[in-house]
């Protein structure tokens, strides 16, 4: 195929959802034996475009052209009778059947599960996977599942891929591996597209970038020609400063000890196992581990959200006397200044109330620390407009309800909440999931005010490069132990990869 011909053309592509215009006019080539990045902040359009490639959605105006033909993609049906497959955040696989069963279902006509464990067999071997077909999917790492959705839709023909955040859930060990296997991809002809915001690894990774602002198309750049300052530039509309705070800690003392601490889940699954650490005023302690290793059941456990099979977690106050918090309700636990600010898929299932406006969610946080929600109006209301100013929270007014605000804005009045709390303990977790590049660093700054007032901060990031950044001490989670606690100055990320595998040393 002729490099100058695209293998995707888009040409004045609009969508819009009632009165929002997702995307506007927008023009992008897609071209095969490259990796293209698309950028751009939160609500900028990126996966709604890529969501009308793909067929989930139709667009209202605009023609797509594939290897140079008109297409019509009405289903995501038409799109893989085009070549074209999309791998998105949350995997759809079923859980119970193996790779070879996920990777045919759904096609038509005689299914020989022999000669299609041998083609996906031919497939990793061509591009570099690791997978195997018989393996059923709940035994397998996230990596893995991975693998098996990107394998899926070159089984099913597809030459032009769009991978959705593909590294969000990865180790650094892992995302290697996985831009081996696109420059291979790209090195025999595919198209690939991936949508990301950490920088690094646009620069690591993709040959062009087109960046997307306010759903409109704002510019092409080769990608050895820019650096991360011009591409944040051009998606914020303006300069941005790329550099998270680290105050060193202050007088640090101890405020939560947590000792031999060991959970388990509803079901009898071990998700904690003998958990000793210290988290001091003034600092904070990055938690890293894969996806699933315990994180959860660790903030929630000190929050009094989660029942303990064992172990001690306690509360030291400025003149050294200890609370032993298992004896302690949520609230009680809360009137400490103890202060959950969790990140999760559903943002309204951890203590906001969507048909509730924002100025009412801030007063269901005075009302757990024990204030009457019939005596004071006033203090909520002026700190949802504080929130509002400082982490920009785009909403009409502070009366309309949490649940008519996008997932980025709702997840800025969560986090904004709890910061204002004046908490000594903060724990949180995913502060910055899915928030774009602006927003993100608001958060941090607001994390490091916290840190310089003397509050203890327990941060739970996705990002091991924001941790290293922000982080005093970085406390590795791997399968529920503790593999060891590093010095966020010092420590370097495939070490951290390493010990979040058990590669690393004991803590």
């Amino acid at each position: 195929m002729d490099k100058k011909i695209p293998a995707v053309s888009l040409h004045g592509i609009t969508k819009t959802f009632g009165s929002t215009v997702a995307n506007d006019k927008v023009d992008l080539d897609i071209y095969r034996g490259e990796i293209l990045a698309l950028l751009g902040e939160n609500g900028s359009g990126k996966t709604t475009l890529m969501n009308m490639l793909s067929g989930i959605y139709f667009p209202d105006a605009g023609q797509i052209a594939i290897d140079g033909k008109d297409v019509v993609i009405a289903s995501p049906k038409d799109a893989f009778d085009l070549g074209i497959g999309m791998i998105h955040q949350h995997f759809k696989l079923v859980d119970v059947l193996t790779a070879t069963e996920n990777i045919v279902l759904g096609l038509e006509g005689k299914l020989d599960l022999k000669a299609a464990a041998a083609k996906i067999r031919s497939i990793c071997d061509a591009y570099g996977f690791e997978v195997d077909p018989n393996q059923k999917i709940y035994d397998m790492s996230v990596s893995q599942k991975q693998t098996v959705e990107i394998v899926k839709v070159l089984y099913r023909g597809a030459d032009i891929l769009i991978l959705d955040e593909p590294t969000a859930v990865l180790t650094p060990q892992e995302t290697e591996k996985l831009f081996t296997v696109l420059r291979n991809m790209r090195n025999d002809g595919k198209a690939i597209v991936i949508i990301t915001h950490k920088l690094h690894e646009v620069e690591a990774i993709s040959d062009r970038v087109s960046v997307l602002r306010h759903g409109q198309h704002i510019s092409d750049l080769t990608t050895a020609r820019t650096n991360a300052q011009e591409m944040t530039n051009m998606m914020v509309g303006h300069a941005v400063t790329l550099n998270i705070d680290r105050p060193a800690p202050f007088n640090p003392k101890p405020r939560i000890v947590v000792e031999g601490l060991t959970v388990r889940s509803s079901d009898g699954i071990l998700k904690l196992d003998d958990v000793s650490f210290t988290a001091n005023s003034g600092e904070i302690l990055g938690i890293a581990g894969i996806s699933g290793s315990g994180q959860k059941e660790l903030l929630e456990a000190i929050a009094g959200l989660q029942p303990v099979e064992s172990g001690s977690i306690f509360y030291v106050e400025d003149d050294g006397h200890r609370q032993e918090l298992l004896q302690k309700d949520p609230q009680e636990i809360a009137a400490l200044g103890v202060s959950l600010s969790f990140v999760p898929e559903d943002r309204l299932g951890m203590g906001l109330v969507g048909s509730m406006d924002l100025s009412d969610n801030m007063m269901l946080r005075s009302f757990r620390r024990g204030h009457s929600v019939f005596t004071d109006r006033k203090t909520p209301h002026h700190l949802a407009e504080k929130v509002v100013k400082e982490l920009e929270v785009s909403t009409p007014s502070i009366a309309t309800p949490v649940r008519r605000l996008s997932g980025g804005n709702v997840q800025k009045v969560l986090v904004g909440r709890e910061i204002s709390s004046a908490p000594t303990v903060l724990l949180t977790a995913y502060a910055v999931r899915g928030l774009d590049i602006n927003s993100s660093y608001t958060i941090y700054d607001l994390i490091n005010r916290q840190k310089k007032s003397g509050v203890a901060v327990i941060y739970v990031g996705e990002d091991l490069d924001v941790l290293l950044e922000l982080a005093d001490r970085i406390l590795v989670l791997c399968g529920g132990k503790v593999s060891g606690i590093v010095d966020g100055k010092k420590a370097q990320k495939n070490e951290i990869g390493m010990m979040m595998t058990r590669l690393g040393g004991e803590a």
